[in-house]
């Protein structure tokens, strides 16, 4: 998927380090990806290849809303200690696996 990447990338741009490490995304990049300060990237590296990837990190609060909703529109009787339990089990049932 990487070497895939590379053959689609027409345009590159050129950016230089600083002494601290510091390297500025060009601003039209910066803008398409909606890349905003404090946003978390994943840098990957393959040989002499760096990848930066936008971290997307899911609002829970948001989702957590939306699973209350789910239920209350199905009319199950689910306590958010209930959810909690199940949640644990399948994480312990997760690490189990490993």
């Amino acid at each position: 998927m990487i070497f895939l990447l590379l053959i689609v990338m027409v345009d590159a741009e050129v950016t230089i380090m600083s002494e601290k490490g510091q390297v500025v995304i060009p601003q039209a990049l910066r803008k398409e990806l909606d890349i905003k300060p404090k946003t978390k990237l994943l840098v990957y590296k393959k040989d002499d290849l760096l990848i930066l990837k936008k971290l997307e990190i899911p609002d829970l609060v948001k989702e957590w809303d939306e699973v209350f909703a789910m239920i209350a529109k199905k009319n199950l009787n689910i306590s958010e200690e209930e959810i909690q339990q199940e949640i644990d089990a399948l994480r312990a049932e997760k690490r189990q696996r490993r």
